[in-house]
C-alpha cells in the first residue's frame, strides 16, 4: 500500500517525502520504484501504456511472438532500477528534472542506435531500447577487457599480470551491471581506452606531435566518459598532475616543447570537465533561462547551478555524512570489502612508488617511465574511496569501482606472488560471490542497486 501510494503520488507530479532514515530498504525502493509509474506511463497514449503491476514489473507491452516474447522476458530482467530512467529517456528525452541525475550520454547513444536500426525498416514492438542497451552493455565490456589488458601491457610490460588483471574485470563485482543497460561497462571502456592513450602520449620518450595528439584524445575520451558517469571527471587527476611537473619544467627551461606540451594538458583537461558541464549547460537553458515557459526552479539561482547537485540532494538525499545513519550500516558493512580494496590497493602502489623513488637516487637501472602516471591513478581510487564513504550512497561502489583500473593491476601482483596469492584468491572468490549474489538480487529488484 505504501508503495502504491508513492507511485500515484510521484504520477501526479507531487513532492513525495523520504521514508525515515532507519529504513534502508524502504528509501532504496522509494527512490527509485516510487517513479516508475510516471516514468513508464505519461508519456505514451492510454491504448499502449505499460503496466503499472509492481511485482515482476512488466516493463514493455505484451509481445505477439513467442520470439519477441523470450527476448522481451530477457529484457526486462536486465531492466531494472536506474536502467528505466534510461530506457525512458532512450524513448524520449529528459523530461522530469530528477532524471538529470542519470547521465545524458547512455540514452542519446541508445536512442541514436535505435532510430538507426528503425531506419532500415525494424519494427520496434516496446523492448528495442532495452535490446539495443543490453548490446552496447556487453560490447562496451568486451572492449574494456582488451582496453585494460593493453593498458597493463604498456603500464607494466608484463602479459601475465595484463591478462590477469583483465580477467579480473570480467570477475569484476559490478556483476550483472556490466550486462544491463546502466553506465557501467561504456564508462569502464571509455576509461580504460582513455588511460592508455593517456599513458602512450605521456610515455613517449621522443615528446613529438603524436604524443601531444594522444594527451587531447584522452581528454576527449575521458570527456565522453564523464557524460556517461559524474565521477569520470576524477580522471583529470592525471592531467593536473603532469600539468604542475610540466609547468616547473618549463619554469626552469622554457622551451617550445613543454609549452606544447602543457598546451594539450590544458585541452585535455578541459575536455573532461565539458563532459560535466555540458549536459548541466543544457539542463540550464532548459528550466532557467529566458526561453523557459515554467518558473525557474530553485538551482537556478545558485552561485555554480548545478541541477546534478540539487537533483541528487534533494531526490535521493546525497549529501556529506547524510548517509551515516544507524538503518545504514548494512550498506556499509555490504561495500566495506570493496573500499578496502580500493584503498588498501592505491596506499599500497604509493608506498611502492615512493621506495621506487628512494631506490631510484642510488640506481639508476630502476625505471621510472610509469611512475608517475601509477601514483597518479591510485590518488584518483583515494578520492573516489572517499568520497563513497562520506559522501554517496555507498553500496554503488561496488558497481563503480569496475571503472578504475589500478586495483586490478594490484590484485593481479598479489595473485602472482607466493607470499600473497593465498590471501588473494580470497578476495576473487568474494568477487565471484558477491557478484553472483547481487545479480540475483538486481534480476528480481531487490536491493543494494
Amino acid at each position: 500500500m505504501w508503495l502504491r501510494v508513492a507511485l500515484d503520488d510521484h504520477a501526479s507530479g507531487l513532492d513525495v517525502p523520504f521514508p525515515t532514515q532507519d529504513r534502508p530498504t524502504e528509501r532504496l525502493l522509494h527512490n527509485r520504484v516510487s517513479s516508475v509509474d510516471y516514468v513508464l506511463n505519461r508519456s505514451r497514449p492510454a491504448e499502449n501504456r505499460f503496466d503499472q503491476r509492481l511485482c515482476g514489473l512488466e516493463v514493455y507491452p505484451a509481445a505477439h511472438r513467442p520470439s519477441e516474447e523470450a527476448i522481451l522476458d530477457v529484457a526486462t530482467k536486465l531492466t531494472r532500477w536506474d536502467a528505466i530512467y534510461f530506457i525512458q529517456s532512450a524513448r524520449r528525452g529528459h523530461v522530469f528534472e530528477q532524471e538529470w541525475a542519470f547521465g545524458l550520454a547512455l540514452p542519446s547513444v541508445i536512442s541514436f542506435l535505435v532510430k538507426g536500426i528503425t531506419g532500415f525498416g525494424i519494427e520496434n514492438t516496446g523492448g528495442l531500447e532495452s535490446t539495443v542497451g543490453i548490446v552496447l552493455a556487453h560490447l562496451s565490456h568486451f572492449l574494456s577487457v582488451l582496453a585494460l589488458y593493453h593498458l597493463g601491457l604498456k603500464l607494466y610490460g608484463e602479459r601475465r599480470l595484463a591478462f590477469v588483471s583483465a580477467l579480473l574485470h570480467v570477475l569484476s563485482p559490478a556483476g550483472l551491471f556490466l550486462s544491463a543497460p546502466y553506465n557501467e561497462s561504456p564508462f569502464s571502456f571509455l576509461s580504460f581506452v582513455g588511460y592508455l592513450l593517456f599513458a602512450r602520449g605521456c610515455l613517449d620518450k621522443s615528446r613529438g606531435h603524436l604524443g601531444d595528439a594522444a594527451i587531447v584524445g584522452s581528454g576527449i575520451i575521458f570527456g565522453l566518459a564523464t557524460a556517461f558517469r559524474s565521477n569520470g571527471l576524477l580522471n583529470g587527476i592525471p592531467f593536473a598532475i603532469y600539468s604542475v611537473v610540466e609547468l616547473r619544467q618549463f619554469l626552469k627551461s622554457p622551451n617550445t616543447v613543454s609549452l606544447r606540451r602543457l598546451a594539450a594538458f590544458g585541452i585535455g583537461g578541459q575536455s573532461i570537465a565539458l563532459g560535466s558541464i555540458g549536459p548541466q549547460a543544457l539542463a540550464y537553458e532548459i528550466f532557467c533561462s529566458e526561453l523557459s515557459d515554467a518558473e525557474p526552479r530553485p538551482w537556478c539561482n545558485k552561485l555554480i547551478p548545478s541541477i546534478y547537485t540539487f537533483v541528487q540532494e534533494r531526490y535521493w538525499n546525497v549529501g556529506f555524512l547524510r548517509y551515516w545513519t544507524p538503518g545504514n550500516i548494512p550498506l556499509f558493512l555490504l561495500a566495506a570489502p570493496m573500499i578496502y580494496l580500493l584503498i588498501k590497493s592505491a596506499w599500497d602502489m604509493l608506498i611502492a612508488i615512493s621506495t621506487t623513488a628512494g631506490r631510484r637516487r642510488t640506481d639508476s637501472s630502476v625505471p621510472s617511465d610509469s611512475s608517475m602516471l601509477i601514483a597518479a591513478m591510485a590518488l584518483s581510487q583515494l578520492v573516489l574511496a572517499t568520497s563513497a564513504v562520506t559522501t554517496y550512497h555507498i553500496q554503488v561502489i561496488t558497481r563503480i569501482s569496475s571503472g578504475y583500473p589500478l586495483w586490478y593491476f594490484w590484485l593481479a601482483q598479489k595473485l602472482s606472488a607466493p607470499v600473497t596469492s593465498k590471501t588473494a584468491s580470497g578476495v576473487v572468490t568474494y568477487m565471484v560471490m558477491y557478484a553472483a549474489i547481487q545479480g540475483a538480487l538486481f534480476a528480481s529488484f531487490l536491493p543494494p542497486a
